[in-house]
């Protein structure tokens, strides 16, 4: 019997080849897999998986698998094994023919940390499973779990990961506004790669990671020596990064809601278009009113790029008042 995950390879293959999906076209995700075809998450995974492998599809961080551009054409069927010239034992051949078995004897917990980074950055951590991670990885569904305890603790791994990735230069800006402002963009730089970093901990309960602490220990060395009591220079840390973490959480929710609903934030607002013009005509809201109408016709472009260099200026100009006043009390 063909297993289904093959079954449903090949459907979402003749989409392609029918033109039903279009190079560059969203496939469906793990979740609509799973809920279309009637399988399990794991067994979603591992037919994406297996599309990916052959260079049909591709995964785009932050919006799901796509249709390779242009897909390639599919790969011959492996030559039938001509057994009267090329016989092998019964071992040997038992060990060729068992499905993943050479993904078995290349698994690492790097690689089962790569994988499981590759679901969240495509799909979200609430498409991130065990079971998900081995079917992307071609092994058992118990093999990863040689590696890693758990989910809870694969998420921790992925975290000092993704944290890691980025570092500071040897040799750091001379002010400490520029050194808080190389902290800051180089935060913002990973959970642009990685929004799902942003759902993992509340600012109360601060993740012990290497990865993460290097990050914190670069701000607190900025802040170092600018004759600030060390609750306050704690407190100025923490802004930073809740600054940083609180726009980046709109990134995956962002992503989560045009999955679920279909549409873009352009396309949303197209929708939600004359219910605020209704609200501003309405006469009960007159700031609101003059500022959309100050707009004019090109309107507002909502960019969270922007809105965090904004809040970081703002941010770090409250911080020289401050630094300002503290050194003006020692004299």
């Amino acid at each position: 019997m063909t297993p289904p995950y093959v079954r449903i390879a090949a459907d979402i293959r003749r989409m392609i080849v029918e033109g039903e999906l279009a190079p560059g076209d969203r496939v469906p995700s793990t979740r609509q897999v799973a809920a279309r075809w009637g399988v399990a998450l794991a067994t979603a995974t591992k037919a994406l998986a297996e599309l990916r492998r052959e260079g049909v599809v591709r995964a785009e961080p932050r919006v799901g698998t796509v249709v390779a551009e242009p897909p390639p054409a599919l790969p011959p069927a492996a030559p039938r094994e001509d057994r009267t010239t090329a016989p092998v034992s019964r071992d040997a051949d038992a060990v060729r023919r068992r499905p993943g078995a050479g993904a078995e004897r290349d698994l690492t917990r790097e690689r089962v940390v790569r994988a499981a980074v590759e679901i969240a950055d495509a799909e979200g951590l609430p498409a991130l499973s065990m079971r998900g991670v081995a079917a992307r990885l071609g092994v058992s569904a118990m093999s990863p779990y040689r590696y890693v305890g758990s989910k809870d603790d694969l998420i921790l791994l992925m975290a000092d990961a993704a944290f890691g990735e980025l570092g500071y230069p040897d040799d750091p800006p001379e002010g400490w506004r520029e050194r808080l402002e190389v902290a800051g963009r180089t935060l913002w730089a990973i959970f642009r790669r990685h929004p799902w970093l942003a759902q993992l901990s509340p600012l109360g309960r601060p993740l012990a990671l290497p990865g993460l602490t290097v990050h914190a220990d670069w701000a607190l060395a900025a802040l170092d020596g600018l004759d600030l009591d060390p609750a306050t220079v704690l407190d100025v840390h923490i802004l930073l990064y809740s600054h940083v973490q609180g726009l980046a959480i709109n990134l995956e929710r962002e992503a989560q809601i045009a999955a679920a609903t279909g549409l873009s934030e352009d396309q949303w607002m197209d929708v939600q278009g004359p219910a605020l013009t209704a609200i501003a005509q309405s006469g009960r809201y007159p700031a609101f009113a003059r500022v959309i109408g100050a707009l004019g016709d090109d309107g507002y472009d909502f960019r969270l790029d922007d809105l965090f260099e904004l809040g970081m200026r703002l941010l770090l100009d409250g911080v020289t008042r401050l630094v300002e006043r503290s050194r003006d009390s020692g004299r």
